[in-house]
């Protein structure tokens, strides 16, 4: 006996929903489960949190190209600037001179009788008389002055606001503090000494022809000097 159409068209009907009802169910476990949304205030607090970051990795940058950069300008020995770093200081202050019509004095001083004490002695025992050196004319100069080495034996000295009688008066300084220096080397008491050049420096003034002027004058001054001992050795 065959069904009535309507039940057949039901029956039809149902299968198709339940086929759809299945294929959404599987659609569902393929996709996963369903990524929560991230509050807006929590997104904003991670945003805040890494551009704090970002900035605490950039100051830790800057700090280190800075230390770099220090180190690059001084002497690792003295602790002073070195050639590079006084050069740099010493443009900077005639920029200065020149915008604010500001007026120092350059002085380079020459170490006389380093040779014969690394000679004699050894570079450990030339290193020691650098050393007393740098930090006796360090102490000899205001904090706004700059004490330098450019190398070697030299040393140079920037100091703000000197007229010329001030500048030479205070390069004979540098010379007798040096000269009076004392130093015992195995059982020997060693003296040094220093040559001492001056330049003016002005609202005129060239940072390179300076350095020139200064370091011509010393030389001379050392000339005038060469009639003195050139080491002294006494037993201890």
């Amino acid at each position: 006996m065959k069904k009535p159409k309507r039940a057949r068209a039901a029956k039809a009907k149902m299968g198709r929903k339940t086929s759809a009802t299945r294929s959404k169910a599987a659609a569902k476990r393929s996709a996963g489960p369903r990524q929560r949304r991230t509050p807006p205030d929590a997104a904003t607090d991670t945003t805040k949190a890494i551009i704090r970051g970002l900035r605490s990795k950039l100051k830790a940058a800057e700090r280190r190209v800075a230390e770099l950069e220090a180190a690059a300008d001084t002497d690792f020995l003295l602790e002073i600037p070195n050639r590079r770093g006084f050069e740099r200081a010493l443009q900077r202050a005639v920029a200065y001179m020149k915008r604010y019509r500001a007026s120092g004095a350059l002085i380079v001083l020459d170490v006389d009788r380093l040779k014969p004490i690394n000679d004699s002695f050894g570079h450990a025992a030339g290193d020691e008389v650098l050393k007393a050196i740098a930090a006796t004319l360090t102490r000899q100069v205001r904090a706004s002055d700059v004490v330098g080495r450019l190398g070697g034996d030299e040393f140079a000295l920037l100091l703000w606001n000197l007229s010329e009688t001030d500048a030479m008066a205070k390069a004979a300084i540098f010379e007798q503090t040096v000269d009076e220096l004392s130093f015992t080397f195995r059982g020997q008491q060693v003296t040094a000494g220093a040559s001492a050049g001056v330049a003016l420096l002005g609202a005129q003034s060239d940072a390179g022809r300076a350095l020139e002027e200064a370091d011509a004058a010393m030389y001379v001054r050392k000339a005038h000097r060469r009639h003195e001992p050139r080491i002294r050795l006494v037993s201890s």
